[in-house]
């Protein structure tokens, strides 16, 4: 267990470096829409080369007929995710951009899984719950402030 809470920190802890590169992208070509064309295109080849490494088996397109509609629309958050990330990055600085992308993330999760939304399990909302994420709005003020 403890890997994997190593392997998902060390993920958490490439967000702000990955802001603060697609943010030099932007300034490089002009737009957050092109620092976030780019960042993905790199993205879908690393992905592309690993996948055929690994000679994953393609699946079916009755497979993916079978999907849910909603499940498609993971690129597109990614995309409107990266795009913020870059035009908002040099604006708010890595802290205060990163606290309300984890505050925004808490107020999500807590509601995914209140509603057991998206395949998550079902977990009610609950006041230490809401505490928490109080806390994490409070702490994007306190960063955002000092």
């Amino acid at each position: 267990m403890w890997l994997h809470f190593i392997t998902v920190l060390a993920a958490g802890a490439m967000l702000p470096t990955q802001a603060g590169i697609n943010a030099g992208l932007a300034r490089g070509w002009g737009h957050p829409l092109w620092a976030a064309t780019v960042s993905f295109g790199v993205g879908t080849l690393v992905l592309l080369v690993v996948a055929l490494s690994a000679r994953l088996v393609l699946p079916s397109w009755q497979q993916l007929a079978q999907l849910p509609t909603w499940s498609w629309s993971g690129g597109v958050l990614g995309a409107f995710y990266v795009t913020v990330m870059v035009a908002f990055a040099p604006k708010l600085g890595a802290a205060t951009l990163l606290a309300l992308v984890v505050a925004g993330q808490m107020l999500a999760s807590v509601l995914l899984d209140h509603f057991g939304a998206l395949g998550f399990s079902q977990h009610s909302v609950s006041l230490p719950r809401l505490v928490g994420v109080v806390l994490l709005f409070a702490g994007v003020m306190l960063i955002r402030r000092y």
